[in-house]
């Protein structure tokens, strides 16, 4: 593996692979189905990233987050590597130059989501790529027992068909054995190698905190602890609320959702990466692809919805190796809660059956008509009307979603979109008749070329720029076009949108999928049980519990809060490191450590840390710890 050695340290910088890293890419390289699973901070993406570059042709990366795509592609960039990636909102002309540099070999490496593999314009170029690896990032995906089943992720498989001799290798950092078995059936996955690595870390002390305090309980944890940290919470008005109390406690935070603008995402991440901000308080939309080596902590303040999901978000403490926490804070009513939200998120066939009807009538949609419309939708003004619950009502139209029957997707996703359903030949004797729409359809075809293809997302006041027209003038031309049969335009929604995507029938002809609802039901179930265990259960190691579930033989780890127990060990607090200096004789931290011998080692010197930032404590020039004269 010389190639690959000398590839590690020219693009990477690195001396020494990471554990199994070499054998991965050397399976890869060599051709071989490669299944990888590394936890967090594990170092997957070179694992397809380097054996892509041994390999002729481009790597296609099948990736599930915009943020992530985009992150990678700048890396490798800064790598002076040829990367791009197709993401949601893009001009045609941007969109067209990509695909063909890809096409003629311009690119390393190709980002796309699963679901751009499904439009007619990407297969068409994908067919003419010279493809030497396929990677599917977030692989856990694929499958129905994953924590975030994609639907589209199983249509993966169907592009191999083009490049039949071309290998794939399948990354996640999650996966139990049943999802393992998922992913090798639907990717195909022929004589697949398969690479594990250790779930257990070393130096993640993990607790389970029941307390009715919690705000109280996270103050002391991020008291205890240096460095940066990250709170988990389930709402985006409880990081909004959390980040409030932190500040007011004279801790630097921020918050993150997905309700904030992508800017704004962006400038509050770098401010936290950059350590302007200590604490990021955040909903599970934020930590993907997120390589911070100080932090310290990791705390959740409401129950996370699966091992998974908890295994990942708290591995994002440690990644440099230093002793690090994970702390979940939960209380009778976070289980309680739990329950309901799973009976929310499953209603019965024939709710979901009334769902359907109660959106149709909603929108006025006659039986034998609706195929292809699109209407804002308003999901409390809708279960106003029906008067029923919103969560389970939007999980009715979740899994409509799934079976093909609608489409809902993000507002911030959401694009005016123009087509040109005509030929050239019609539209050129349509601009010579009709001269201020001529003009603006050929301002609109320099700026994106695809429009005879495909509905392509579109920018009115690029249009209005380019053809000298007001945007209000613009939006009122096309809708005229779109009248007169010239052109397709579908203006920017102000709010989210609901597309109907067949033909409306009786609600009591839905044939629903009932073994793809049991086995999501089940799923889920599962679980839920297997959180609760892991919070509820207090003799055995929380470590062990975790690699366990993944299928990986535990051992105590000797560091969480349920080792700590069984040992005795107890948590020092400040008064008795206090009074232990008062006492007069000189002490280093060793020593200290020493005094405190029924105390966790690595908690003292947690504590110390935090007495010598807060100015309680201090070193003298031969590094003993004596009390400040403000003490």
């Amino acid at each position: 593996m010389a190639d690959a050695r000398s590839l590690l340290k020219r693009y990477w910088g690195y001396d020494a692979f990471r554990p199994l890293q070499e054998e991965i890419v050397e399976s890869v390289s060599e051709g071989h189905d490669t299944l990888v699973l590394l936890p967090t901070g594990g170092g997957k993406s070179l694992c397809y990233q380097m054996p892509a570059l041994m390999r002729e042709g481009i790597c296609l990366v099948v990736s599930p987050l915009v943020a992530l795509m985009k992150d990678q592609v700048q890396q490798l960039n800064d790598r002076h590597l040829k990367a791009a990636c197709l993401v949601a909102g893009l001009p045609s002309e941007t969109v067209t130059a990509t695909l063909y540099n890809a096409i003629a070999g311009d690119l390393k490496f190709l980002y796309v989501s699963p679901e751009r593999l499904r439009q007619r314009r990407f297969i068409e170029h994908l067919r003419q790529m010279k493809v030497g690896l396929i990677a599917v990032d977030e692989a856990h995906c694929v499958s129905q027992w994953g924590y975030d089943f994609r639907p589209p992720y199983l249509q993966i498989a169907d592009i191999r068909a083009y490049h039949p001799h071309t290998p794939l290798v399948a990354l996640t950092a999650t996966a139990t054995p049943a999802v393992q078995e998922d992913i090798r059936q639907h990717l195909l996955m022929q004589d697949c190698r398969i690479f594990r690595g250790s779930f257990v870390r070393p130096n993640l002390a993990y607790s389970v905190m029941h307390e009715g305090d919690k705000v109280a309980c996270m103050l002391q944890v991020v008291r205890c602890y240096g460095g940066s940290g990250i709170v988990y919470v389930r709402s985006r008005r409880h990081s909004q609320t959390v980040a409030q109390q932190l500040e007011a406690a004279g801790v630097t935070a921020t918050f993150y959702h997905a309700g904030l603008p992508s800017s704004e995402r962006d400038r509050r991440q770098q401010l936290w990466m950059q350590g302007d901000c200590r604490v990021m308080v955040a909903t599970n939309a934020f930590g993907m692809g997120i390589d911070k080596a100080d932090v310290r902590f990791v705390i959740h303040l409401d129950l996370p919805d699966s091992l998974e999901a908890y295994y990942q978000e708290a591995g994002r403490a440690g990644r440099d190796g230093l002793p690090s926490a994970a702390v979940l804070v939960c209380d009778e009513s976070d289980l309680l809660l739990a329950e309901r939200h799973f009976a929310s998120d499953f209603p019965s066939l024939k709710y979901i059956r009334n769902v359907y009807k109660a959106l149709c009538n909603y929108y006025r949609l006659p039986i034998g008509s609706g195929a292809d419309t699109q209407f804002d939708f308003d999901l409390e003004a809708l279960c106003s009307t029906y008067n029923l619950k919103v969560r389970e009502f939007y999980s009715a139209c979740r899994f409509l979603e799934r079976e093909g029957f609608i489409s809902l997707p993000e507002q911030e996703e959401s694009r005016s979109t123009l087509f040109i359903p005509v030929g050239r030949n019609e539209v050129y004797r349509f601009q010579v008749e009709h001269l201020a729409m001529g003009n603006l359809l050929q301002a609109a075809l320099r700026l994106y070329p695809g429009l005879f293809t495909e509905p392509t997302p579109v920018n009115e006041g690029r249009i209005a720029s380019r053809s000298m027209l007001e945007e209000a003038d613009v939006v009122s031309l096309l809708n005229q076009m779109h009248a007169m049969h010239v052109v397709e335009y579908r203006p920017r929604p102000t709010k989210p949108q609901i597309i109907f995507l067949s033909s409306r029938i009786d609600e009591r002809e839905i044939r629903l999928d009932e073994s793809n609802y049991d086995i999501l039901k089940r799923t889920a179930r599962w679980r839920l049980d297997s959180m609760r265990r892991y919070v509820s259960t207090d003799d055995v190691c929380r470590s062990r519990q975790l690699v366990e579930y993944f299928g990986e033989a535990g051992e105590p780890c000797g560091r969480c809060d349920v080792c700590l127990k069984r040992q005795g060990v107890h948590k020092p607090d400040e008064e008795e490191v206090l009074a232990l200096l008062r006492g007069g004789v000189p002490m280093r931290v060793n020593e200290l450590v020493g005094q405190l011998k029924d105390a966790d080692g690595q908690e003292v010197r947690a504590l110390v840390r935090r007495m010598l930032d807060e100015g309680r404590v201090e070193l003298d020039e031969n590094l003993y710890l004596r009390i400040t004269e403000k003490e």
